[in-house]
């Protein structure tokens, strides 16, 4: 897409902090908001939509209230870092619905994964039954969250 900062201006980026911290905020509000008439600013979340800013819309869960209260890093390292190899693992890792998010890495370790369960036993039975057989997996190093201090979801968006 280009430098994606030239492409919108600061009430684009009002509109977008807005969405980031309320998906389902009306379009009227929206519009008083940032100073539009409610066609205007439905014009310009269109376009964001469709430029590729707004990526999706979705409800964020209380994990707690869902029963998966333990979040687990994990370091990977992989065998080897031939392409076959991340292909292999980024696939099988992506149909694993307790990863909440998997990250390629430089630095001592391939991949960091963050793993969403129940608790301490739950997480055995996901890495020995799931994780361990990863393709090409050859060393796994977990740590615990004992809480989140931080936990965003909104990305800092700044005027240019």
């Amino acid at each position: 897409m280009g430098n994606a900062d030239s492409a919108i201006d600061h009430v684009d980026r009002a509109i977008l902090k807005l969405l980031q911290d309320d998906g389902r905020a009306a379009n009227v509000d929206l519009a008083d908001a940032v100073h539009l008439s409610a066609s205007a600013c439905l014009r310009r979340v269109r376009r964001l939509e469709q430029g590729g800013f707004i990526d999706r819309y979705v409800a964020l869960v209380d994990p707690t209230a869902v029963g998966l209260g333990t979040d687990v890093f994990v370091e990977i390292t992989l065998a080897s870092q031939d392409e076959p190899t991340l292909d292999a693992f980024e696939a099988a890792v992506a149909d694993r619905p307790e990863v909440l998010s998997c990250h390629l890495m430089a630095g001592n370790f391939d991949y960091l994964l963050h793993v969403v369960v129940r608790d301490v036993g739950d997480y055995e039975t996901v890495h020995r039954t799931h994780l361990a057989q990863l393709p090409g997996v050859d060393r796994m190093r977990s740590s615990f969250a004992l809480r989140s201090v931080c936990d965003r979801t909104a990305y800092p968006i700044r005027d240019a």
